[in-house]
């Protein structure tokens, strides 16, 4: 979303927990772009914070007040494309499966999204805090697709609901993982097309799936 502003505006901060100045949120959107433009055009291996400071046009004082580290500052570039995924209303548990793995697919697409996508994956098998950050700020968010979907799907009397909130989460957790694990593989492992087609072949098999599982 982009926020316009008259030039008598005085310019948009973010609070945090730490002592001090409060953060620009237009400095905060500078950099983590800047970071995904330094990420297509430089890859990861050369991708540094200077490079990402200089093209932002802050201070390397300043990045570094918001990110210790490269690690920290990529995840969050990446974790702030995932957050524009939204679930499609389109009538069904079948049709809104079928609109969040196209919609999740085409963000994938995008050089910024497989590049930023791959290179902290890839640091993650080395790295367990990097890992963590991964897990907190994009799978535990992302995570609420799923969630909406299944209560969705359960307000239309598609699926049961679950007394079990145990089973519940762990459900969560599985569809997750299966929807995520698919569309990754297929479109950055395997580089085959995720098209309509493909879509509605997954999501056939993903609501039988979810069928026999809460039966």
């Amino acid at each position: 979303m982009v926020a316009v502003m008259c030039s008598h505006t005085r310019p948009k901060t973010v609070r945090t927990g730490r002592t001090g100045r409060p953060r620009s949120a237009e400095a905060d959107a500078a950099i983590l772009e800047a970071t995904r433009a330094a990420l297509v055009e430089l890859g990861w291996s050369k991708l540094t914070m200077g490079d990402v400071a200089n093209r932002a046009g802050v201070a390397k004082t300043t990045l570094y007040r918001r990110w210790t580290s490269k690690n920290e500052l990529v995840v969050d570039a990446v974790a702030e494309l995932f957050d524009e995924l939204e679930l499609p209303d389109l009538g069904s548990l079948m049709a809104d499966l079928e609109g969040v793995v196209l919609q999740f697919a085409a963000l994938l697409a995008r050089p910024e999204a497989k590049t930023a996508l791959m290179g902290v994956v890839a640091e993650s098998t080395r790295d367990d805090a990097l890992r963590g950050r991964i897990r907190s700020a994009i799978v535990d968010r992302q995570k609420r697709l799923v969630l909406e979907g299944r209560a969705r799907a359960q307000a239309r009397g598609e699926l049961p609901y679950e007394e079990d909130a145990g089973a519940a989460a762990r459900s969560a957790d599985l569809i997750f993982d299966v929807i995520a694990g698919a569309v990754v593989h297929r479109a950055l492992v395997s580089a085959e097309p995720v098209d309509e087609e493909w879509a509605r072949s997954f999501a056939l098999l993903l609501v039988s799936g979810l069928a026999s599982l809460q039966s």
